[in-house]
């Protein structure tokens, strides 16, 4: 179940199993980290698969050598019919591209957030291009009318707050020279 594991980066068991591969790979990968003969020769007295050796110290090294340890992730997938065993699916952990790409949809959510203060301030210098959209497709003006009074309500909203904070500034030294003068 080793070298399968190896080889196909991930496989369907029994979680039992599951929990008894994981305590036999893992010293295995550790060990591959150190590429040397004799590093070689006690995993191919594991393994005894030379495909499974050069999986091992291959790719799988280059993909998980920078992790200081657990390499496998075991995955419950449910009772299987016949038995009621427990099913489970152990993998190495970095060879899920289904796991990688849930990272990228966080970065799009980054990216959108930029799209909307990037529309905030330059939503009054493309109000001639609405104009000329209107006449092509109503149902797209309406979206993009609606978005414009929104983003010209938070421009305004955005500088008034900044107007009352520079106010206060400039208010804060008077009542501190004052409070001087009366001390005095």
């Amino acid at each position: 179940m080793g070298a399968s594991l190896l080889l196909h980066k991930r496989i369907s068991t029994t979680l039992a199993k599951a929990k008894e591969l994981k305590k036999f790979v893992e010293p295995l990968v550790t060990r591959a980290k150190e590429d040397s003969t004799h590093n070689r020769r006690i995993a191919f007295s594991y393994l005894k698969s030379k495909e499974a050796i050069k999986s091992l110290f291959g790719e799988v090294i280059e993909k998980v050598g920078t992790r200081p340890g657990g390499y496998t992730r075991i995955i419950k997938t449910g009772f299987r019919l016949g038995d009621n065993a427990e099913m489970c699916i152990i993998e190495l952990v970095d060879f899920n591209e289904l796991m990688l790409k849930d990272a990228a949809p966080a970065k799009k959510t980054t990216r959108r957030s930029r799209r909307s203060s990037g529309a905030e301030t330059s939503a009054p210098a493309p109000a001639a291009p609405k104009a000329a959209a209107k006449a092509a497709a109503p149902a797209p003006v309406v979206d993009e009318v609606e978005e414009a009074p929104i983003a010209e309500a938070e421009v305004v909203e955005e500088t008034t707050p900044v107007a009352e904070a520079s106010a206060e500034e400039t208010a804060a030294p008077d009542t501190s020279e004052e409070s001087e003068t009366e001390e005095k």
